[in-house]
């Protein structure tokens, strides 16, 4: 998922609440989602070889393969250089449904 489609995706999520709810929507999502950028930095500066990456976004099985490969020597991280950001944009995206889903059913 590329950064254009993610905030496509994020402001159709948002517009489908309320108005009195978006504020409360925005502070939830704030307090659970993720910054690719911090993933990418987790992934380049070495924790990225232990999979600490790939359990911050809830894949824990793919967290204990690259642990037990060391990253696949090196090549798995390079390529999750490439993957990890798309990846964090996604789980966002689940977050932000959630929280909106939960907003939708709250009965005042």
């Amino acid at each position: 998922m590329n950064n254009r489609e993610y905030h496509s995706e994020l402001v159709s999520i948002v517009s489908s609440l309320p108005e009195e709810k978006r504020i409360e929507f925005v502070s939830k999502y704030n307090n659970r989602a993720h910054n690719p950028l911090v993933l990418f930095g987790i992934n380049v500066f070495y924790l990225g070889m232990l999979g600490v990456d790939r359990f911050f976004l809830g894949q824990t099985l793919l967290g204990i393969l690259k642990l037990i490969t060391l990253g696949g020597l090196g090549i798995w991280i390079l390529i999750d250089c490439f993957l990890i950001g798309s990846a964090t944009r996604r789980k966002n995206i689940e977050i932000a449904t959630a929280v909106a889903d939960s907003l939708k059913i709250k009965i005042p």
